[in-house]
């Protein structure tokens, strides 16, 4: 399979090099619709040679990132400023990096249709990792838009049981109408991954030697784990709709004497937006004697874990809103809407606390009671004012304000300005934008039971205060970014793996800076980042991370692009998170800090014409600098050393 792949995209080549001079493949234009009333957000897509190989490692995440190890497995942004919100099915969190949500849809109007394929495959027969993924985009006309999503990613990881298996497919659509527009999206995943609870000593990595009787060399796949036999599975599926009417008038204009064009100018639209998600967690362990000896508690079953949590909401959002630019005078959209949602809530039955046959051993169980079947109401108000055109001055605000159900007496309140101008012949991008949310804890987090964790909790409103901004100047390859969070009444994972709430405040800045630097065919990229908390028992970070990419970009035959470099993770060290499999949660550890320690990869990246492709050498400094202690997240190292490739094609359909 891999072979046959690896050869119809090569032998695609040709073809596109004869074809490309005649065809353009790049979208006219690319967009997302930002929630919650669809507004376009520019887009593109990723074509570019620039750091093509990153695909294939799991630093494509971030300059920090605590991870379990293996690529498509589960992680946690160390940078706090690049963290998504928590939602309301956390398990799915760990994961997000590699799944696909019907919100952040790319939707492309193309000339001619548009499919995008590439394959990246490496390591060894045991360790083997393979991606394939397509995208298609096709139009009918001006105005209808379909397209198509395949992500196939299977890498049976570097160590025992550290193996990975996700599944994406998704469809989406479009029609952009004088008066009728519609945006149209459905994804689906499904995500199976081997939970090995960690290596058993840390010591297989940093001084082998020590357990093997003198013995300094070891098979990464023979280092002993925790878990013999569990896994998780998680799934989902998102469907969205996005609806919107404009009612305006149309605009005669004279062209000669026998011509005249008429254009329609929206005044004012209705929207409607639907939206369905559902997901799903299991865990499996198939294993009584690592059940007993790596999980505290047993309170369901002794003989292993199997069990399921599932959730789905369904929303509905109706908007009115006048809309920019239809007169001299309107310089902004102003919008409002209502929002309601039904949620459901499906966990494991805690029918051992009625049964007549309890087995001997179990955890006595908490004096809680958690319905096995929970369902919420829950009703939204809000507001949008918006100025998306002018080349000055651009800015959004949008405010939500919770009426009904346990969101009662919830705000958020988020905005966004950017201002440009001239400096050095290029344009100069100054922004600012800031949020305050006063919001209730997702219910999992307040009511849970499964075999290892029963929780029940009644946690307060989480606030968060940021304020922040970034100026970037073209010219000089600079982009620095500055922002402080003052969050009251966290809620973390603590030391024993349970969701609990800080009372106090904890404040956390952030400065970053990009700075890429260019003579003649050589390049130098960086990025530093520093940030602090206040709190570092509640929240753990690393003061400072570092990416680095040291590179030459030339052409051959003026045809053939070609990066030749070396990049380097680093971040300094920290109480980096711990993992727990039954939850598939990060939590916080004191045990031991982590980081310290630099991650480099050796790579040729090439492009020639619509082909990209690529071959990389990651981690290639273990064992020669840099010491042993490669660690992501406790008890689990990254991935040894290992040659990889990849090829994207673009096909001109």
């Amino acid at each position: 399979m891999k072979s046959f792949l690896v050869y119809i995209l090569f032998i695609a080549v040709p073809f596109l090099a004869f074809s490309a001079k005649k065809q353009a493949l790049e979208p006219s234009y690319a967009w997302t619709a930002t929630p919650p009333l669809g507004l376009h957000s520019p887009a593109t897509i990723d074509t570019l040679l620039y750091n093509y190989y990153k695909l294939s490692i799991p630093s494509l995440v971030s300059d920090a990132y605590a991870t379990t190890g293996n690529l498509g497995g589960t992680g946690l942004n160390s940078i706090y400023f690049e963290r998504k919100d928590r939602s309301e099915f956390f398990f799915a969190d760990v994961l997000q990096p590699w799944l696909y949500d019907a919100e952040d849809q790319v939707y492309y109007n193309t000339r001619i249709p548009m499919t995008l394929l590439s394959y990246n495959w490496g390591g060894g027969r045991d360790s083997n990792q393979d991606r394939l993924k397509g995208i298609f985009s096709g139009n009918a006309g001006k105005r209808i838009q379909v397209g198509a999503l395949l992500d196939y990613l299977y890498s049976k990881g570097g160590y025992d049981r550290q193996a990975v298996k996700n599944f994406t497919w998704g469809l989406s659509g479009s029609y952009m109408g004088d008066r009728y527009e519609a945006q149209v999206s459905f994804n689906s995943f499904n995500s199976v991954n081997m939970e090995s609870g960690g290596i058993a000593d840390d010591l297989y990595i940093t001084d082998p030697a020590v357990l093997q009787g003198g013995v300094s060399s070891i098979d990464a796949k023979a280092i002993p784990v925790n878990l013999s036999d569990a896994f998780s599975r998680v799934k989902g599926a998102h469907f969205l709709m996005n609806h919107r009417y404009k009612v305006g008038y149309y605009h005669e204009e004279e062209i000669n004497d026998t011509t005249v064009k008429r254009t329609y100018i929206p005044v004012s639209s209705f929207i409607w937006t639907f939206d369905y998600k559902k997901n799903s967690h299991k865990f499996v362990n198939r294993s009584a004697t690592d059940d007993a000896n790596f999980f505290e508690n047993n309170y369901l079953s002794v003989d292993g874990t199997e069990e399921e949590a599932r959730y789905w909401r369904v929303r509905n959002t109706l908007g009115v809103s006048l809309l920019e630019g239809f007169h001299k005078y309107a310089k902004f959209g102003l919008a409002g809407f209502v929002t309601h949602e039904v949620r459901r809530y499906t966990q494991v039955s805690d029918t051992i606390l009625t049964s007549p046959y309890k087995p001997e051993g179990l955890t006595p169980f908490p004096d809680v009671t958690i319905e096995p079947v929970t369902t919420q109401n829950l009703i939204w108000a809000g507001g949008q004012l918006t100025k998306q055109r002018g080349s000055i001055l651009t800015y959004s605000a949008t405010a939500r304000f919770g009426l009904i159900g346990p969101v009662a007496g919830d705000i958020d309140v988020s905005g966004k300005i950017s201002t440009k101008f001239k400096l050095f012949g290029d344009s100069v991008t100054i922004t600012g934008e800031g949020f305050f949310k006063n919001t209730e804890t997702p219910y999992l987090l307040n009511n849970y039971v499964s075999n290892h964790f029963v929780w029940k909790n009644d946690f307060g409103k989480e606030r968060r205060f940021r304020v922040g901004g970034s100026i970037d100047i073209p010219h000089t390859g600079t982009n620095f970014s500055a922002g402080m969070e003052n969050v009251q009444n966290l809620v973390y994972f603590d030391t024993n793996a349970l969701p609990v709430q800080n009372g106090g405040n904890v404040q956390i800045l952030n400065l970053r800076l990009q700075q890429n630097l260019r003579f003649r065919a050589f390049n130098w990229n960086n990025s530093l980042t520093y940030q602090t908390s206040t709190n570092e028992s509640v929240l753990s970070l690393p003061k400072f991370a570092v990416y680095s990419n040291m590179f030459v970009l030339f052409k051959i035959a003026k045809v053939l692009q070609v990066q030749l470099g070396v990049d380097c993770n680093y971040y300094t060290k920290y109480y980096a998170p711990a993992y727990q499999p039954a939850t598939m949660a990060f939590y916080n550890q004191r045990e031991k800090k982590l980081g310290n320690y630099p991650f480099m990869s050796v790579y040729a990246n090439m492009k020639l014409y619509k082909t990209r492709f690529y071959v990389l050498y990651s981690h290639f400094n273990q064992g020669l600098f840099g010491g042993s202690s490669y660690f992501g997240a406790l008890h689990y190292p990254m991935n040894p050393s290992r040659l990889q490739f990849g090829i994207s094609v673009d096909f001109a359909n």
